[in-house]
């Protein structure tokens, strides 16, 4: 396993944010999170990328005990993509270098600079590597974002709500960027999600939180109707469109009357 939690828990002021968490996530997965508002889905990657101090219970990427490293060390096993950043007035090949921070000695390399023009190659954004960031749409921001979090060469890359203020086709293209990541980086990527049906089309596993807790995890075969309503109060009927599988919730007829 890539990573691995065991009894993970954290505590805000007096309550209980994170309740014994124990996961583990396979190599070269597509992994979401999901559950409703404030179940604790942030403060999971928070805690798994050393943000934020667990109360208790040990994070582990590839056998290593996070706890033991430097945040320089850490930031080389698990790269991060909050749902929200600064966009600053950098050009976006400046902003992708500053994710090899963890890996740049006393100055930058041929060989730093040379993954940052690997990373824009694959994701096809040579043409905006001399744009300002503070200038760009969302969704060429979030590209910019993920690009320096993948510089990195991390195990893990943990991403917070990708497609949170995405119109369609950029929620698609980003998820698409990601799935190719996994592909051809053979990382894990672990992300908090919303979107039922974009985390059904994209992602191998899928993690459900309740009350700070994991309610059940594993593969397609656990997103069932049952499940949802449970975890979401809301009735779905689940079938298959063009072969892919969606979650419909079920809307009263009064509200189209």
């Amino acid at each position: 396993m890539t990573l691995t939690t065991d009894e993970l828990s954290f505590m805000y002021r007096n309550r209980d944010v994170l309740k014994k968490i124990s996961i583990s996530l396979p190599d070269s997965e597509m992994v979401s999170v999901l559950g409703p508002n404030g179940v604790g889905k942030t403060t999971l990657l928070k805690c798994l990328n050393r943000i934020l101090r667990p109360k208790k219970g040990v994070v582990m990427v590839e056998g290593v005990d996070l706890s033991h490293l430097s945040a320089s060390e850490v930031a080389r096993k698990i790269g991060y993509v909050p749902q929200k950043a600064e966009a600053g007035r950098l050009t976006t090949f400046d902003a992708v270098l500053l994710g090899r921070r963890p890996h740049i000695g006393w100055d930058v390399t041929d060989k730093d600079l040379s993954v940052v023009d690997s990373i824009l190659h694959q994701l096809k954004m040579n043409h905006l590597r001399l744009t300002y960031i503070d200038e760009m749409s969302g969704g060429e921001l979030q590209k910019v974002f993920i690009a320096r979090a993948i510089v990195q060469e991390p195990r893990v890359l943990l991403m917070d709500e990708p497609t949170s203020n995405l119109d369609l086709k950029n929620k698609v293209e980003i998820l698409t960027i990601i799935r190719r990541i996994v592909n051809d980086h053979h990382i894990t990527v672990l992300m908090s999600m919303h979107d039922l049906n974009l985390a059904l089309w994209f992602s191998d596993r899928f993690i459900f939180l309740r009350d700070g807790r994991v309610l059940t995890q594993g593969g397609s075969d656990v997103l069932t109707p049952e499940l949802i309503h449970d975890v979401y109060g809301v009735p779905v009927s689940m079938g298959e469109i063009c072969g892919v599988r969606c979650v419909v919730p079920h809307i009263e007829k009064r509200l189209h009357d």
